[in-house]
């Protein structure tokens, strides 16, 4: 009876286990677009990408992969959460020696061929580049 039972518990065990690793390859994913984003508006790299995310995380006591999906609807809304954007303009802002000015211009047409608007006076940066 306890074979079956170890049996049983061994099985629920790697079931578990199986749940947790789908649930990181999405994670990885969803994380690893996010950096993308950041490094084709912002014109970072990689490790810096990753970084911007760490500290908006940490900072905003918002989960990494929460953080990246936020970034994701960003990219396709233009709109942040409220406690997400000025953490991501501090975290962009941090990573370099000089703010960095986005790659894709107001107006610059992107793979969805949607024309990004030009940005208002609530959504420049301090030096006057447009919001993540």
């Amino acid at each position: 009876m306890t074979d079956n039972k170890d049996l049983l518990d061994k099985i629920a065990a790697l079931q578990r286990e199986v749940e947790q690793l789908r649930h990181a390859l999405v994670s990885h994913a969803v994380v690893d677009q996010a950096i993308g984003v950041l490094r084709a508006v912002h014109g970072l790299d990689g490790q810096e990408s990753w970084d911007v995310l760490q500290r908006v995380s940490q900072n905003t006591n918002v989960k990494l992969r929460e953080v990246a999906e936020d970034v994701l609807r960003w990219a396709a809304s233009g709109r942040l959460p409220d406690g997400i954007d000025p953490a991501l303009r501090e975290a962009v802002t941090a990573v370099g020696p000089t703010l960095r000015r986005p790659v894709l211009a107001p107006g610059h047409r992107g793979p969805r061929g949607t024309a990004r608007p030009a940005p208002s006076g609530a959504e420049q940066w301090a030096d006057g580049a447009a919001t993540p």
